[in-house]
């Protein structure tokens, strides 16, 4: 993997909004924090930019991406949110330059379509919180964005994290992939698919129906992304839905039934994903999995 550059106080970090709108509201209090902290901020032409659901047209989208993408002074670029429609995009984008100066690329949820992008040029990114949801409600650091900062830092992490009934204990390493379940089950069979072979897989996802979660797992399952994997760490599965007739089902036992064949650990209930924790996870960095009676560790190597 090429790794980008850590970044540091005087570092250009750049905000560009690929999917879903935001208003002003939500990102210029993260803009003004990170000022505080030293480093240079420039936002996208079209960030704030309003096209239907998205921000901006695809073609404006398209534009900011490849502006920060080809920005030599650029050391990072953080998505403002997800939503949808980065994948409207991602056949517009050249990463030619990029590859020349890699940067950090940071997002979660639809942003998943970048990590897998590239993950497949064999550049690390990061799965962490994006701008609205910088802080608490009293206006202090969240655990997020610690977490965040300390990968973008380039500092060693490791987070404990509390065992479930659920769990497969063992021991694994390899290197981390995945994100949003439905964007990595959407990107199967196109020229964005990730290989899992060997690698700990992590997904997470929101406003999902029990069913649709089943079947979504079960493609996974056909396309031998959970044959050979080293381990799996299971996010926030956020505001489920169920039908009338009930499904049966919780997301764990959808995930333990699927994949009670192999042997490799699972890891239930990582705080990662849309819900009120949300950690930052270096993606195509190696990482060490231990699940135990006691918890499960995992830390970056």
């Amino acid at each position: 993997m090429i790794t980008p550059q850590s970044i540091q106080p005087g570092s250009t970090i750049r905000i560009v909004s690929p999917a879903g709108k935001i208003e002003e509201k939500h990102v210029m209090p993260a803009v003004n924090w990170l000022e505080e902290q030293g480093y240079t901020l420039k936002l996208g032409k079209h960030v704030f930019a309003q096209h239907f659901q998205f921000a901006g047209t695809d073609e404006q989208r398209a534009a900011d991406v490849q502006d920060a993408l080809d920005d030599a002074d650029c050391d990072a670029i953080i998505c403002s949110r997800g939503g949808y429609g980065t994948v409207r995009i991602i056949d517009r984008l050249d990463f030619t330059q990029f590859l020349k100066e890699p940067k950090w690329l940071v997002g979660f949820s639809d942003i998943t379509i970048l990590h897998s992008r590239l993950h497949n040029l064999e550049v690390p990114t990061i799965h962490g919180v994006m701008p609205r949801y910088f802080f608490n409600d009293k206006g202090e650091p969240r655990e997020d964005l610690t977490s965040m900062m300390t990968l973008l830092k380039g500092e060693g992490i490791s987070y404990n994290i509390a065992s479930t009934e659920f769990d497969r204990q063992g021991k694994a390493s390899g290197q981390l992939v995945g994100g949003n379940l439905s964007i990595v089950t959407s990107l199967s069979g196109t020229k964005y698919d990730i290989d899992t072979a060997g690698k700990i897989l992590f997904l997470e996802d929101i406003d999902e129906f029990l069913y649709h979660t089943d079947r979504m797992v079960h493609q996974l399952k056909l396309s031998g992304k959970l044959d050979n994997l080293a381990g799996l760490i299971l996010g926030d599965y956020t505001d489920m839905k169920d039908n009338e007739s009930p499904f049966g089902q919780t997301v764990h036992e959808i995930f333990t039934e699927a994949v009670k064949e192999f042997d490799y650990p699972v890891c239930y209930g990582f705080p990662g994903g849309h819900d009120k924790k949300n950690l930052a996870l270096a993606f195509g960095r190696d990482w060490e999995l231990e699940v135990a009676e006691s918890g499960t560790r995992l830390r970056l190597v």
